[in-house]
């Protein structure tokens, strides 16, 4: 028997887990028993070692591991050209955690798995992972944006709370209250990630804790003008059909007494190439086909416009 260490030679241990609890030692080691590569955990207080079973005469399609499970025996198939051994598991009180850099392995399987716990098992959409808050998009309206809530993480730290956009807001105003310096939050995901509605969160808050919310109206009044923005902006795409082709800046300010005195938008890279050009399947801004369908009108007789099942500029054919 052949054995080399799979982890780097420190052999980090967990030690004892929040609450006392013991947690299992991960570190596994490499064993080649008749050309069968198993990985198996070198402590497991209590539970059965990996059992390694090679094929007869030491040949297999795929080199078998199972992996010890206080309910279950998991059979992790290797694959014999890349002999990659499976990521380690985390331990149990730590799935779910409401910060990923609080798990132990910190690679993707890890972080798509306490996601997933936490969307499914939880209902939990939010999770921090250090300052950065992910943001699962539910498709679905939730009751955790009322003025109570709001009330709840007003003047409260970030880690004190659950994670929430609220968190993330409260942590940018009261350090533009106690430094005095201008905050920045970035807003950043895939198409139909849900970063215009948790923009309008971050600006609601805002606008409530800073005794502003009747007077000045600042997400009413900013998200006013996204129909018209979203118009000569936004287009069909494969994975969503009212997609952002361009990126926005809303700046907010406040006077000394951290009030909201106005807001302005900027935007910044819009897709020019979508005009003359769209991907099978996808459009083009949405301005164009509303100017088609509006050309009825009295007042666009002048622009002298055809239906919109013409191939000039709109590129209708292609959706």
């Amino acid at each position: 028997m052949q054995r080399f260490e799979a982890l780097n030679p420190d052999r980090q241990r967990l030690g004892y887990g929040r609450g006392g609890a013991r947690q299992t030692e991960l570190i596994a080691h490499c064993d080649i028993v008749g050309g069968v590569q198993a990985l198996r955990r070198s402590e497991t207080h209590g539970r059965p070692p990996a059992q390694i079973n090679p094929s007869p005469g030491g040949h297999s399609k795929y080199a078998r591991v199972w992996i010890p499970d206080p309910e279950e025996d998991l059979e992790h198939k290797l694959d014999p050209k890349t002999k990659n051994l499976p990521h380690l598991r985390n331990p149990d009180i730590l799935v779910g955690e409401n910060d990923l850099t609080a798990l132990s392995y910190l690679h993707e399987p890890a972080v798509l798995h306490n996601l997933k716990v936490r969307f499914i098992d939880s209902k939990l959409i939010y999770t921090y992972c250090g300052i950065v808050l992910v943001a699962i998009n539910p498709y679905e309206t939730l009751p955790i944006y009322g003025t109570d809530i709001i009330n709840a993480y007003s003047g409260q730290n970030m880690g004190d709370m659950d994670p929430h956009i609220f968190a993330v807001a409260e942590e940018a105003y009261k350090q533009m209250a106690r430094d005095e310096r201008n905050q920045s939050i970035i807003v950043s995901g895939e198409s139909g990630a849900g970063k215009t509605v948790s923009a309008k969160y971050a600006m609601r808050y805002f606008a409530t804790v800073s005794g502003s919310a009747s007077e000045a109206n600042v997400e009413e009044k900013v998200l006013a003008s996204n129909p018209i923005m979203e118009a000569i902006g936004n287009a069909k795409t494969t994975r969503n059909d009212n997609s952002s082709r361009f990126g926005k800046y809303i700046e907010i300010g406040f006077d000394r007494k951290y009030h909201i005195i106005g807001a302005n938008m900027r935007t910044y890279l819009l897709e020019k190439s979508r005009v003359v050009f769209q991907a099978d399947e996808e459009r083009n801004y949405h301005i164009f086909y509303q100017l088609c369908a509006s050309s009825h009108l009295p007042e666009f007789k002048a622009l002298k416009l055809s239906e919109c099942n013409t191939r000039s500029f709109t590129s209708a054919d292609r959706g």
